[in-house]
């Protein structure tokens, strides 16, 4: 693995001036935004590339580049249905959830639902995304970054996640989702660079892609695997990657942000189909990167050290300073979408609905620095604590984490979006008492499972959870006989526009490529 020593004086000279740069994109940014305006939504003026950078952005934490790379290296490509599969669940969000949140002009998910179900139910689904946020996407990034800095620069983990929070506060406290999406777009290139260069220069040293494919066991190259395989088999992807899936592009605050802010629906469907084809590049950006370790160096003790492993052995000095500044990117672009959702939340839904109704422009945004600040101290505290467990499995984990958050909002959004019975009660139910079943049974899953017991995969368990709690929804709402007096009307406020043959063209060829690539690698 890499360390400080290693670096010489070209690499610390690009890491350095590559934050340069960064910062100075974030100050300009931020003259860009209108004085007074909203930090949140970037006065809805993100066009599609900004979104599709963004919400890619968002989804591409050092989670995606390291523990990606150790699947790749461990179990080839099937890692990569959490990238492909989730094409449909991002066409989705371009024509079913889009419309209703720009129809409804909102800043927040949370505030969506309190317009469909009131206001008991937005002030529980705030509460609810807050802590997703603390946990899924600040408290995780930052294990996984500090991670990586530890072991390059030998420092504590708590100093490790203080420096990616001080540089990822900055832009968000300075511009707001308009600084974090400039950026974004910089950050994107230089890493489909770099990653894209780690493939390279492994294939050419290897000898090329039909030496690859001789080189690793043939079942790293199919998507499917048996129902019997123990990592990844093929039901529990088909039927437990969807909740997931719903929850993260549909109603998670921090990956539909984005589209929130965007010009119109046009530039937010466009914006979702750039970020569908941005998706296909995970596998050979993050996965294939691990394959190619396998296939040069299968000694390697350690598959989580796979991708620096490459990095180290094939890229000339200088190349390793950038490759550490984009790593360190990444991790700056998660952590600042978070940290823009997380403060949005609470001002918005919380702070101005409930306590300070009558908030000026001024107080709104020194709110919003304020809960960025305790965010970002709660997330390290959290980050400290995931770091004192031993033997934690990153990768495994994130998807298990995501898999138990997931059925509560999904069964909540897939319900109150498209049947008009649905009750603030059986909303309320499942926000409550539902988060408890589902949080609870993935403690006791990672944590207290019995011995002897049959184990279900986490994905099939999400999937069982998740209808066990719409089966639930429906039948509080049949006999729940209160007024249906809120939320009925929100059917009619989506956004209409007559669908341009470019956005239908764009994603049906989207939608034609990736049945393409499941068929290839089938």
């Amino acid at each position: 693995m890499i360390n400080a020593s290693y670096l010489q004086g070209l690499d610390w000279g690009i890491l350095i001036g590559y934050f340069v740069i960064l910062l100075a994109i974030g100050v300009w940014a931020s003259t860009r935004r209108k004085k007074g305006s909203s930090l949140f939504l970037a006065e809805n003026s993100l066009r599609w590339y900004h979104i599709g950078f963004s919400m890619w952005g968002t989804n591409v934490g050092p989670s995606m580049l390291i523990a990606s790379a150790s699947a790749g290296f461990t179990t080839g490509i099937v890692s990569g249905n959490f990238a492909w599969y989730a094409f449909i669940f991002i066409c989705m969000l371009a024509f079913v959830f889009a419309p209703r949140y720009l129809g409804s002009k909102v800043s927040t998910l949370p505030e969506f639902m309190g317009k469909r179900f009131g206001q008991s139910t937005r002030n529980i689904l705030a509460w609810y995304t807050m802590i997703t946020i603390l946990i899924s996407w600040l408290a995780l990034t930052l294990f996984a970054g500090g991670v990586l800095i530890r072991q390059v620069f030998d420092i504590p983990m708590w100093q490790s996640a203080l420096i990616l929070l001080a540089i990822s506060a900055f832009f968000t406290m300075l511009g707001g989702l308009k600084a974090v999406a400039y950026t974004n777009v910089y950050q994107m290139l230089l890493l489909i660079f770099v990653s894209g260069t780690i493939v390279v220069a492994g294939l050419y040293k290897l000898g090329g892609i039909d030496e690859l494919v001789a080189r690793t066991p043939a079942d790293y190259w199919v998507l499917f695997r048996p129902n019997s395989d123990v990592d990844f088999p093929w039901l529990p992807i088909v039927l437990g990657y969807p909740i997931s899936g719903i929850w993260f592009w549909c109603t998670d605050q921090s990956m539909v942000q984005p589209v929130l802010a965007a010009k119109n629906l046009r530039e937010g469907q466009l914006g979702t189909n750039f970020t569908g084809w941005l998706k296909i590049l995970d596998v050979p950006l993050y996965i294939l990167p691990g394959i190619i370790c396998f296939a040069l160096y299968p000694t390697l003790a350690n598959p989580d050290e796979a991708y620096m492993t490459m990095v180290k052995n094939l890229f000339p000095v200088g190349m390793v300073g950038l490759v550490l500044a984009v790593l360190t990117a990444a991790l700056v672009s998660t952590i600042g979408s978070a940290l823009n959702a997380l403060s949005t939340v609470f001002t918005m839904d919380i702070y101005v609905k409930k306590f300070n109704p009558k908030a000026s422009t001024r107080e709104i945004i020194r709110m919003g620095h304020i809960v960025t600040v305790v965010g970002a101290i709660l997330s390290v505290i959290i980050c400290v604590a995931i770091d004192s467990i031993k033997g934690l499995n990153l990768f495994n984990v994130f998807q298990s984490v995501l898999s138990f958050i997931a059925p509560p909002m999904a069964a909540v959004f897939v319900l109150g979006v498209f049947w008009k019975r649905t009750t603030k009660r059986a909303a309320n139910f499942a926000l409550t008492l539902g988060t408890l079943l589902s949080i609870g049974t993935g403690v006791i899953y990672l944590w207290a499972w019995p011995e002897g017991l049959a184990k279900p995969h986490f994905m099939m368990l999400s999937f069982y959870l998740w209808v066990v709690l719409v089966v639930a929804m429906m039948l509080i709402s049949q006999f729940d006989k209160s007024p249906m007096e809120e939320g009925t009307e929100l059917f009619d406020k989506v956004e209409r526009q007559k669908t341009g043959a470019l956005v239908a063209g764009l994603w049906i060829a989207l939608i034609l490529v990736m049945i393409g690539l499941y068929i290839f690698f089938n």
